[in-house]
């Protein structure tokens, strides 16, 4: 697969997601480059607005198996992995597996997990892998995590640990929709009669296995390195930060600038590339000292100053 197919291959998922998602373009492109990253996303919004949908348009669209976890203070690590039932026919233990064995998993309000189930999460999404009674079992790749969080009602939930949130490559908002993208939601309603839409799968995991590996084609100046790498040192040296990005950020700002070089149909990235990526990727690894809480600084005015402050190389197109 050349740059100019893979750039063409992603035009006709998002299109074709585009079907049912109304006027959230860059919003969809920065789901499907977390998904060809292997990285999982964050999305932090409210109510209504088509998370869910989301990460079913994408799995029909890209033929991958789909399963949906509700996340609630009760829920234990068991209902997510599976286990070893009994199976009183023939007196041994059978596996069930839990819904984790999908390709897309969408984690509903996962800060709502008790701390021992997000644990269970931990593993998967880091090691691609879970452990049942001894017994590491590989998940099916590709593998990928659309969870959420409402950033209201904060009463009966679970705040994610850092080491978790460093997890998501990602975090992300939808965002209300314009009155004219809600009007166009009710216009197609109307159109389809009936709630529900149908979509073409307009891909198979060997194409998306081809488009990983143009990936890795996309040239990166050794200047545009160092420049990611001066980003995320100084997150670790803000003075209003007590925990700054780890290596993880370096590496998904990599993976993701190449993405959107890609994209865009290029096979080299510019620092524009970068700075396109870095809120997403940076805001939601950072944290505050607590004596600046409540006094008008945040991460992202924090990761703000920092693009603005570090300086952007020059590079030369290849």
């Amino acid at each position: 697969m050349e740059i100019d197919q893979f750039r063409l291959a992603c035009m006709r998922i998002l299109n074709e997601v585009e079907k049912v998602i109304v006027g959230k373009r860059p919003f969809l492109e920065r789901v499907l480059s977390a998904f060809l990253a292997e990285g999982h996303v964050l999305i932090e919004d409210f109510p209504g607005l088509a998370k869910t949908l989301t990460a079913r348009c994408f799995a029909s669209v890209l033929g991958l198996a789909f399963k949906r976890i509700q996340f609630t203070p009760d829920l234990l690590p068991a209902d997510v992995t599976g286990g070893y039932i009994l199976d009183r026919r023939n007196g041994s233990f059978e596996l069930v597996k839990g819904p984790l064995f999908a390709n897309i998993i969408l984690g509903d309000e996962i800060n709502r997990a008790p701390p021992k189930t997000q644990a269970a999460m931990l593993e998967a999404m880091e090691e691609r892998q879970v452990t049942l009674e001894g017994e590491t079992l590989s998940l099916p790749r590709p593998f990928f995590v659309m969870a959420t969080q409402n950033p209201i009602e904060y009463e009966g939930t679970f705040p994610l640990p850092e080491a978790q949130l460093d997890r998501f490559m990602v975090r992300l908002s939808i965002g209300y929709p314009t009155p004219e993208g809600e009007q166009e939601i009710l216009e197609r309603r109307m159109r389809r009669a009936a709630d529900s839409a149908s979509l073409s799968t307009v891909t198979n995991p060997q194409e998306i296995q081809q488009m990983t590996a143009v990936i890795e084609e996309v040239l990166v100046d050794d200047d545009v390195k160092r420049y990611m790498v001066s980003l995320v040192h100084a997150t670790r040296t803000a003075p209003e930060l007590a925990v700054g990005a780890s290596p993880r950020a370096s590496l998904a700002l990599l993976k993701l600038s190449r993405i959107r070089a890609a994209m865009l149909g290029r096979r080299y990235v510019l620092p524009d590339d970068v700075k396109d990526v870095a809120f997403d990727v940076l805001v939601h690894r950072l944290m505050l000292k607590p004596d600046l809480w409540g006094t008008g600084h945040s991460a992202l005015g924090v990761t703000k100053s920092i693009l603005g402050t570090v300086e952007v190389p020059k590079v030369e197109v290849p």
